[in-house]
């Protein structure tokens, strides 16, 4: 990638192959359980999340990185003499923008570039891989930066989340929207819309029939979806995934990628919560 480093966060959730295979470097935010704090993708994975969170009956808390985290990270590659550019989680959900904002301060203007992804999950991530793309290519940190900031609103996000519980848990829906969804098996369908998470679509009956309603949303933008890099993520949902992946794959032309979601997603979306991400091009 030349002199031009990437970093996202870990909520970026990039498998570790692709971020091996193109040398991003990830700060990972923090999962908290009864004070014990445990680094994205580090010390805890997804499948011991929900192992912890059935045992404590509790959701954790999670946490940005530090200002001290990105300005340990950042010194790093600066004193290698690579400039940076991080793309991190929006700024609306988490202050992780805010807190590496505050770290690029302490270092010569011009060298890092902080973008804010107005999004989350992979949606992150096609930021991430497009700018992968153009360092690649050769381009400088300011010409990178300024082309990825114009991709930020053509991002398209969405997840089914299989129950109410874990928004329930995050103070995201009430106690009686919760028993009301699972009594009615609800199943809600949740965009990204100006940085922040809405629910779009609440649909009633079996998982299937919201997969299906999320399909026919992403496939009405097929003639404007930007092929070259496609996401599926899940939460412990590959079945769904590779369904989502076959259906796709009958209609568009691409690359298709699934990934695992990490914890900090999973811990506010919950177990079985499936999504397509993708970039549109105009």
């Amino acid at each position: 990638m030349g002199s031009v480093r990437i970093i996202s966060d870990s909520t970026c959730d990039l498998s570790p192959e692709l971020i091996k295979k193109h040398d991003i470097s990830i700060v990972p935010l923090y999962v908290i359980f009864d004070g014990d704090s445990f680094r994205d993708g580090i010390d805890i994975k997804t499948d011991e999340l929900y192992k912890t969170v059935e045992r404590l009956n509790v959701l954790p808390r999670t946490s940005a990185p530090s200002p001290l985290d990105f300005r340990k990270v950042f010194s790093s590659y600066l004193e290698k003499g690579e400039d940076i550019i991080y793309i991190g989680l929006s700024s609306e959900v988490s202050a992780t923008v805010q807190n590496a904002a505050i770290a690029a301060q302490e270092f010569p203007k011009g060298r890092i570039e902080i973008i804010d992804s107005r999004n989350l999950s992979t949606g992150i991530g096609l930021l991430v891989m497009k700018a992968v793309d153009l360092a690649g290519q050769g381009f400088g940190v300011r010409e990178i930066s300024e082309c990825i900031r114009g991709m930020v609103p053509k991002v398209r996000t969405r997840f089914v989340i299989n129950t109410l519980d874990y928004l329930y848990k995050g103070g995201r829906c009430t106690a009686l929207e919760s028993f009301f969804g699972g009594l009615l098996n609800i199943r809600p369908i949740i965009a990204v819309e100006e940085g922040k998470m809405i629910l779009e679509e609440k649909i009633r009956g079996k998982k299937e029939k919201a997969l299906k309603s999320m399909l026919e949303c992403v496939l009405a933008d097929s003639d404007i979806i930007d092929p070259r890099r496609i996401f599926i993520t899940h939460s412990m949902a590959k079945e769904e995934a590779e369904y989502l992946k076959s259906m796709l794959e009958q209609k568009l032309q691409g690359e298709i990628i699934i990934t695992d979601a990490g914890c900090v997603i999973s811990s506010h979306c919950g177990e079985g919560t499936v999504g397509i991400l993708y970039l549109r091009s105009s």
